[in-house]
This record gives C-alpha cells, structure tokens and sequence, in this order.
C-alpha cells in the first residue's frame, strides 16, 4: 500500500512527466516493482537456476548492459576537450544503438536515505510529508552532478540517433492527443533510449528538490498556496535540467535558482490575487508601493508618478488596484484551526444574522420605484392580480368584471404593464430574491 507522502510526491514529480505519459521510472517504484531498465533482474541477484527455462536468454540480454561508471569514464576524458566532446559522443551513441547496449540504471531508491518513521502522535499535514520524503533524498556533489549531466546529453544523442534511423523526429514522442506513452506507438529501441532519458533527468531533478523547498519561503508571504508555489518549482526544475550546459561550469543549482524564480514570479502574477490583475499593472503596482514607502501613505499621484516615472493615469490604476481581496474558502492552517477563513466569521448570538438592513434595497421599495413607471390603469391591473398591498391576489375575471371589461383586455393590459417593469434597477433589485 502507498504510502501518502509517496502519493503526494508522485503527483508533484510523476504528473510533471504527464506530456510524455505512460509508465515512469516514479510510477514503477512507487507500485513496488524497482527493475533495471534491461526488464529483468540482474544476474548477480538470482542465480541461474532461479530464472527458469528463460535463463539463458536472460543472462544474454543483460550482456548488452554497461555500467554507468564506465561510461562516466570516458566521457568525462572527453570533457577535458568540450569543443569535440559531442563529436565523440555522437559516434559513441551511433555504435551502442547499432550494437543494443543499454545502461544499467539504478533505481530511486538508490538515492534515499532509509526512511525512520516515527510516530509523533498526530497526522502531518501534506506539506510536512513533502519536506520529510525530500529529506530523505541525497544531494550530489559537483563531480557526480557533472557526470550526470554529460550521462543526460549523451541519452539525448541517443534518443535522437534511434529517431533518425527510423526516419521520426522529436515531435513524434508527443502524442496526439495530449497523453498516452511513447512506448504504445513507437519502436521498441525508441522506447528503450526515451526511458533511459527520462529516468536521468527525473534523478536530476529529484536530488534537487530541496531547492524548491528553500527558495519557496521568499515568496510564501504574499498570501499563496505554498504546495503549489512547490508544485510550479518542481516542474521549473525540470526546465532547467533541459537547459543546464555541464560546460560553463556552473552547479545545476546556481542555474536551477532562475529558472525557480521565474516560476514562482509567474504564478504569483496570474494567481496570487482573486481578481486577476495584468502583470503591467502588477509591475506599476510594485512601482507605486515603492513609492509610497518612500513619500508616505498620504502621497498624491502627481508625485508618485514624478518619482517612479509612470504615467499619472497608469498610476491612478494601480492606486485603485492596490487592495487585498481574500476568499472566504481560504484555507485555515496551524493550530486546532480547520475549515476555510469563513468559518471565523459569523452573528453572535442565537438570533438570525439576516437583517434587511443589509441589503443595499429591499424588494418591497425596488417595486414601488418599478409600479411608479406604469399608468394609473396598468398599476391598477398588477396590484389586484398579483396581490400586491392587497388582501389577496385575483384572478382575470375579477378584474375585468371591477374594471368593466372583457378578459381578454385584462390580459393585455397585465401582459404591457409586466414589459414595462423589466428594467435594469428592478432586476438588480430581485435577483436576490429569486
């Protein structure tokens, strides 16, 4: 059975892979089956009598997997000259695809400390499951981080060599219809290279999760949900794993910090707010508040915008946009507080909190505005049929018989008067109401 942090991570890392679908190196471990990506288990693990009547196919299948230490070997002696390391790299990824080699991989577990779970008595929130399965997880150090970045763009040149020779292209890994794994529809060996290639940049960005968890905290104070500002950096972290260059000789993390950034920026800017402002108004906004720090609460927009240089009415538009909005759902946390922030909010007393006096108009006057637009004869026929400020409501016979004429009159005359009443400031005035 799952553990619930181990779900809460499969959603945030495993879901981040949705584009390329199908079964992930996360969902493999997460169902409790950590095969190497040769499929079955490895020799040193099962003798040869375990394996059955396929055991020699076995053992000759896992003769075509190559440790990743030697392959870290030579690549990184083919480092020391970046110029031609991709020429290298290239005829090597052409010779392992002609000749089916394929990297043995070690599972995610490989990676994690053991986890010691101790029981504190009471249920940890999400984001305390998150921190502790992070902190499980091993940081690398610069030279295995540079060998696992060089292993990432040599399973590329492989991915893309077996693409080639099949006569397909990058944009036939993507499905047409937004899901479903490239495995489905594609060649056995394209599957192999794409696995390989997924699993690496997974265990690049698992292993610097905690970057997430680090640079969340500058900007958890605006008021957001700190899970998904988590969520938006993990998915950045893969970006940055597809744009980090082993050449310039940076650590993934000093990269990684930009990419996390921009991340959280943007999903503060479309979401932070209930009412969604334009990031131009949100850059003003900044602008103004900076302002107004400075020339106190009390400035006029001639000298904010004389200070920051905006124009007056870009200025007036963040002035009028500079107010908090906060949802009544806003989730409560810490503390035995539960429930959303509305749950805070309610009339003491046992009385009902309903008072008309709420309400910006009540319906009996909104009518007697909506009646006053009507003539003397077609108030008359509203009033009587349908009550109002009457004793009861009457029917069209009783009118007309009052009235001294025919039914079908009546009718008419209810059916004008109802037209008449459709205004703006009545429906306004109903809604409430209906």
């Amino acid at each position: 059975m799952l553990s619930f942090g181990r779900l809460v991570k499969k959603h945030i890392l495993t879901e981040t892979l949705g584009m390329f679908g199908g079964v992930t190196p996360y969902q493999v471990r997460l169902e409790g089956r950590i095969p190497r990506w040769g499929g079955l288990p490895h020799k040193r693990q099962l003798g040869s009598n375990a394996l059955g009547p396929l055991g020699n196919r076995s053992m000759k299948m896992h003769e075509n997997l190559e440790k990743k230490t030697d392959l870290d070997g030579q690549l990184t002696a083919w480092a020391a000259d970046p110029d031609s390391f991709e020429k290298k790299a290239k005829r090597l990824a052409r010779k392992w695809n002609r000749d089916g080699l394929e990297l043995d991989l070690a599972g995610p577990d490989s990676w994690r400390k053991p986890s010691q779970a101790a029981s504190t008595g009471r249920v940890a929130s999400l984001e305390e499951q998150l921190r502790n399965e992070i902190d499980l997880i091993m940081t690398m150090d610069r030279v295995a981080e540079a060998n696992l970045a060089r292993r990432i763009e040599f399973s590329c040149l492989m991915l893309a060599d077996a693409l080639k020779a099949e006569g397909l292209t990058e944009a036939d890994l993507e499905s047409p219809s937004g899901g479903g794994s490239p495995c489905e529809r594609l060649p056995k060996g394209i599957c192999l290279r794409w696995k390989e290639l997924q699993a690496q940049r997974t265990e690049l960005v698992e292993r610097n999760l905690y970057l997430a968890l680090i640079n969340v905290e500058k900007y958890a104070h605006f008021g957001v949900n700190r899970l998904d500002l988590i969520q938006e950096g993990s998915t950045a972290l893969f970006r940055a794993v597809d744009g980090f260059d082993w050449r310039r000789g940076l650590l993934f993390r000093t990269y990684a910090v930009h990419w996390l950034f921009q991340a959280f920026r943007s999903y503060l800017y479309n979401f932070s707010n209930a009412v969604r402002i334009p990031v131009y108004m949100q850059k003003a906004l900044k602008h103004v508040r900076e302002a107004l720090g400075r020339l106190g609460p009390d400035a006029s927009p001639e000298r904010i915008a004389e200070l920051t240089g905006l124009p007056l009415h870009q200025v007036d538009g963040a002035l009028a946009a500079n107010s908090s909005t906060l949802s009544l759902d806003t989730p409560m946390s810490g503390g035995d507080m539960q429930g959303g922030l509305g749950n805070l909010i309610g009339a003491k007393g046992d009385g009902d909190p309903y008072d008309t006096s709420m309400e910006e108009g009540s319906l009996h006057e909104s009518m007697r505005i909506a009646l006053a637009l009507l003539s003397a004869r077609e108030r008359y026929v509203l009033e009587k049929r349908f009550g109002f400020e009457q004793e009861r409501a009457h029917t069209l016979s009783e009118v007309a018989t009052e009235m001294g004429v025919s039914l079908e009159r009546v009718r008419q005359i209810q059916v004008r008067a109802l037209g008449k009443m459709k205004t703006h400031e009545l429906k306004v005035a109903a809604e409430p109401f209906l």
